[in-house]
């Protein structure tokens, strides 16, 4: 039995890390002033954010239906089963239309799509997850069960750099976000499972990163500490547009926790971008599959 690991670009993997891995990515669609784009087929990081700069009207999108089962036939002539890991049902309505299409007699038993409710790093640590299981033997089915099983194990925290893009996608309103400006305030959103919600709120930047620090060593050694004690976490960081910022981060979070390795240092899929503009740092703590 072969079986194919497939995510999307809300996972962070590229084209070209797809290859390296074996593992397939569908992009994630975008509409900028009415144009179709896909993430990382003709639409970079670098146009993404040029363009939000502009004040372009920006959208996101779940994949199309038409375009995603073209996407599974030629993954299924390769390959006896899948499984299809794709974006937080709580981000998008991509996961719960994907589990419909999956009920589909063409795909009963070959097409197994996970609830993950992850994005970004912690979705690519679940794909990692799924090509170590694949490569134990796992079935479709089984890789399905744990990562389904194990989608709460995992914690983000993300800094957000202005109000204005969660103003403009309606996740704050107007006053709070003009209030927010006056003041200076720095937004510390929080992933659990689902949801994109607040945290914190900082007047500066330090004081952002250290409730962000507060939180992950809450989940470390609260929520998760027994499988801190096993060896079975790391952290992983994220950012929009902040590459030497994201680079400091990451390394006041690993003077506080130098037992915990890093796996990834990612920008964030456009997904999120688009809702909290550049400048956001991200870090995450999240259980993972020990080789």
């Amino acid at each position: 039995m072969k079986t194919a690991i497939v995510t999307d670009s809300s996972s962070g993997i590229t084209q070209a890390l797809a290859k390296e891995l074996g593992v397939y990515v569908v992009p994630m669609p975008f509409y900028i002033n009415d144009e179709t784009f896909y993430e990382d087929v003709n639409l970079t990081q670098e146009e993404f954010y040029e363009k939000l700069k502009s004040d372009a009207d920006v959208a996101t999108s779940q994949p199309i239906v038409g375009e995603l089962l073209d996407f599974w036939n030629k993954v299924l002539e390769e390959n006896d089963e899948m499984v299809y890991i794709p974006l937080s049902s709580g981000l998008s309505m991509s996961c719960s239309t994907a589990i419909s299409m999956a009920k589909e007699k063409d795909y009963e038993g070959k097409v197994f799509v996970v609830d993950n409710q992850r994005v970004s790093v912690t979705l690519r640590e679940s794909v990692y997850d799924a090509v170590k299981m694949k490569n134990q033997g796992k079935s479709a089915s089984e890789i399905r069960q744990y990562l389904t099983e194990t989608r709460k194990d995992s914690g983000i925290y993300i800094m957000v750099d202005t109000m204005k893009y969660l103003k403009k996608g309606g996740r704050v309103t107007p006053a709070a976000a003009a209030i927010g400006s006056l003041l200076k305030l720095r937004p510390v959103l929080q992933i659990q499972g689902d949801k994109l919600d607040k945290y914190a709120l900082a007047r500066t930047l330090n004081k952002a990163k250290e409730a962000m620090i507060d939180a992950i060593k809450s989940d470390l050694y609260g929520r998760f500490y027994d499988y801190t004690k096993k060896g079975e976490m790391v952290l992983s960081f994220a950012h929009t547009e902040n590459f030497e910022e994201i680079e400091k981060f990451k390394e006041e979070v690993c003077k506080v926790f130098p037992e915990i390795p890093v796996h990834f240092t990612d920008p964030l899929p456009l997904t999120i971008s688009c809702h909290i503009g550049p400048g956001a740092l991200a870090v995450t703590a999240t259980r993972m599959i020990k080789e």
